[in-house]
């Protein structure tokens, strides 16, 4: 299905008030400058409380992670203003950007996923270390914590407990962090994220040294360097992971690979970075797909999903 997109006003959705609001102000530049080069009417929109105004604009392109943008609750206020939007429906975002439902659905449907329990803040993990504490509803790992010994429990439970009253606590697969693009039913080539200080994780500084100049960053290498047998594995369990979910547009799904080779999803992201050091941009490229062809894919399969579910 194809849409004539020149005579329609598109509003880039950017900013929000949760934890990624800088991020997504970056992101939200990215995608305007690549539609207005395509010779489309774009206005940029920096959304900051729920009585947003749209103008008269026809379609919403969201790139608002996180909170508000990221779990239901743009997607439900654009539904009640009848504007088409980006990425999924209520259902999908609510249930995406839920780290312990997204665990629990993974169970459900066989996807291989990390060992998991869920406690109250202020209980105490009955897992054994190492393991990770995250916060269930936030992105860009913020308010996750890695645990490698006992001594590091409290200080990991009381500073994830500031964003959650419950906690997922996970199982920590020590291995090789991996990333995958789902654009439709086209998987992109896998990117292998390597922190540039030994030790450290792919945390928000890492992922945004451009707003922490101070962070060591990480190195991108894609397509990952891994045999044909271990990158089709990553694929399947990315894509797998993708339609457990029952998602229609596109997602990056982060996958832990054991020094077993075993793939572990451990997350999924269905308002993906647009930064100019993002991953699904970067896969995309890898894939031939230019930033500004990604960007009209999405605005077609988000119609496409619009026309489809429409009452």
């Amino acid at each position: 299905m194809s849409f004539d997109l020149r005579n329609k006003k598109i509003a880039v959705l950017m900013g929000g008030p949760g934890s990624e609001r800088k991020v997504s102000l970056k992101s939200g530049e990215g995608v305007v400058e690549a539609l207005r080069s395509l010779g489309l009417n774009v206005a940029a929109v920096d959304v900051e409380h729920p009585d947003f105004s749209l103008g008269d604009a026809e379609i919403a392109f969201n790139v608002i992670h996180g909170t508000f943008g990221e779990d239901g609750q743009l997607q439900r206020i654009l539904e009640m203003r009848g504007i088409p939007y980006t990425g999924e429906g209520v259902a999908g975002s609510e249930l995406a950007i839920d780290k312990i439902a997204t665990k629990r659905r993974f169970h459900e449907r066989h996807v291989p996923t990390a060992p998991f329990e869920v406690i109250a803040a202020g209980a105490r993990p009955t897992m054994e270390t190492p393991f990770v504490v995250k916060a269930p509803r936030e992105g860009s790992s913020v308010g996750v914590c890695v645990v490698r010994d006992s001594s590091e429990i409290d200080q990991a439970l009381e500073e994830v407990g500031k964003f959650s009253r419950e906690l997922l606590i996970e199982g920590f697969v020590e291995g090789r962090e991996l990333t995958v693009g789902i654009v439709g039913d086209e998987v992109l080539p896998i990117i292998e994220i390597r922190p540039k200080k030994a030790g450290e994780f792919y945390d928000f500084a890492n992922k945004y040294n451009f707003l922490n100049p101070q962070a060591a960053g990480a190195d991108h290498i894609c397509p990952a360097p891994l045999d044909a047998e271990s990158t089709a594995a990553v694929q399947e369990v990315a894509l797998a992971a993708h339609r457990a979910l029952d998602l229609e547009v596109y997602s990056r799904v982060d996958v832990l690979l054991d020094r077993n080779n075993r793939p572990f999803v451990l997350e999924i992201n269905t308002i993906p970075g647009m930064t100019p050091v993002s991953l699904l941009p970067e896969a995309a490229g890898a894939a031939g797909i230019s930033y500004p062809e990604l960007c009209r894919r999405i605005i077609e399969l988000s119609l496409a999903r619009f026309a489809r579910h429409r009452p």
